[in-house]
């Protein structure tokens, strides 16, 4: 039910990969294939459509079947035998015709990847849009831009959300580049009783095409009983898109600290022992998701390693950690889009921090005016003198260098704070987010 998984809970992507979704997944492979071999003249219509007619999950016991699969080590086995009997003994014998388990809970994981993508991407689109906006409007305001958790050089907070906005896009290109792809290939990926069964050699590259075509996806150029790129590709696309909305998440959970306050989301979740806490949740919630999200994707990318033309377990591992992935990824997405639309950007603060080292934070401008004026050995020697006596006195950099002898009659005072003006130095980020944001999702041009 979500309890502990708040991340996917209530989400669309939750329900497209549910139980009874899944179910209605792999009853829509049965009723399709039905329909693909009626089409070719290999299954009596009125059978197509009374298959089709009783491929409804709610007329199935979920828990039942799951309790049954246990046997056979697959769900698919058990509702073949009950969606078998729910139809006319004339109709029976043309259920399942052919197909492996493999065909119908393959071609069912990839309709639930398939009918999940479209709103996990709309809604990185929408994040992107919202980002797009901050990137614009705080293309020159500066901040501390930090490294190894320390002040490095000044930067933009347009850039930093150009950034995020960059890394959402990618994501969004790699989801939007997968083509999920029906599998047909009977027991051991000959189609060979899709032929025999409808004494007609050489067909079942069409029933293959034909019987994707019925579900709206790719026609796979062979059966990928194991040849698990789709898998693969899915997993590894899903969990990039984790990571790259775990960057963004990061950043803000950084940003947000009390002692930071740059940002905040602007409906933090509370606390139950503490009133004044107003927290980071949906950034929370998103890092959780960037944090499992690489070890689902491991389990489907070491099951490429399968063997024969089924593996015993390789392929069993797979179901439950693409759910995941597609459940997390689409949680994290919707979550990612509610929190870019209405952050508090606070830039006085933003502002505040970037004065606290009283000038060292650009140490590397001044470092090149020094090395212009000294050379660049004596220009480094006083700059770290300095830096040092700037800091264990809390001291302004500009006051400390104008103290230095070496610099007398080179740089006036005041020409010193401009130097050891951070807002003064933000190298090219302006039109580096000018130029971040000419890129528009795929598919779409700008107005």
């Amino acid at each position: 039910m979500g309890l502990l998984d708040p991340v996917r809970a209530g989400s669309a992507v939750e329900a497209a990969t549910g139980d009874r979704a899944l179910l209605q997944g792999m009853l829509d492979a049965e009723a399709a294939l039905a329909r693909a071999q009626s089409a070719l003249g290999h299954v009596p219509p009125w059978a197509a459509a009374e298959i089709s007619a009783a491929a409804q999950a709610e007329r199935f016991d979920v828990r039942d079947l799951a309790l049954r699969a246990r046997r056979g080590g697959n769900p698919v086995i058990p509702l073949v035998s009950d969606l078998t009997a729910a139809v006319s003994g004339e109709s029976a014998p043309y259920v399942h015709r052919g197909a492996t388990s493999q065909d119908i809970l393959d071609t069912a994981a990839m309709l639930a990847v398939a009918r999940s993508l479209p709103g996990i991407i709309a809604d990185l689109h929408r994040t992107a849009g919202a980002l797009g906006r901050l990137a614009s409007e705080h293309r020159e305001t500066p901040m501390a831009g930090r490294t190894l958790t320390q002040h490095a050089v000044p930067t933009t907070f347009g850039l930093k959300a150009a950034g995020w906005r960059s890394l959402v896009l990618d994501a969004a290109d790699r989801l939007s580049a997968l083509r999920p792809p029906a599998q047909l290939g009977g027991a051991a990926g000959t189609l060979a009783a899709f032929e025999i069964l409808a004494r007609e050699p050489g067909s079942g590259p069409r029933l293959l095409a034909a019987f994707a075509a019925e579900l709206g996806l790719a026609a796979p150029v062979l059966p990928w009983h194991t040849l698990r790129t789709p898998v693969a590709d899915t997993g590894g696309a899903l969990a990039f898109t984790a990571g790259a909305l775990g960057k963004l998440a990061a950043d803000v959970l950084v940003l947000s600290r009390t002692e930071i306050g740059e940002l905040a989301e602007d409906a933090g979740g509370g606390s139950s022992a503490m009133p004044h806490k107003s927290n980071p949740v949906r950034a929370a919630l998103i890092a959780s998701a960037a944090r499992r999200a690489p070890a689902l994707a491991s389990v489907l990318l070491g099951s490429l390693a399968a063997e024969d033309e089924r593996p015993a377990g390789a392929w069993h591992a797979e179901w439950q950690p693409l759910r995941d992935l597609l459940r997390l990824t689409g949680g994290a997405a919707r979550l990612a889009a509610e929190l870019s639309e209405g952050p508090a950007v606070f830039t006085h603060r933003m502002a505040g921090n970037l004065g606290l080292t009283q000038g060292l934070v650009v140490s590397e401008r001044i470092a090149a005016e020094l090395s212009r004026l000294l050379g660049r050995g004596p220009a480094r020697e006083l700059l770290t003198r300095a830096a040092h006596r700037a800091a264990a006195e809390s001291l302004g950099l500009a006051d400390v260098l104008r103290d230095e002898p070496a610099l007398q009659g080179l740089l006036s005072h005041d020409e010193l704070r401009e130097l050891t003006d951070p807002a003064g130095y933000p190298g090219s980020a302006a039109t580096l987010v000018d130029h971040a944001l000419r890129r528009m999702p795929a598919g779409r041009t700008q107005p």
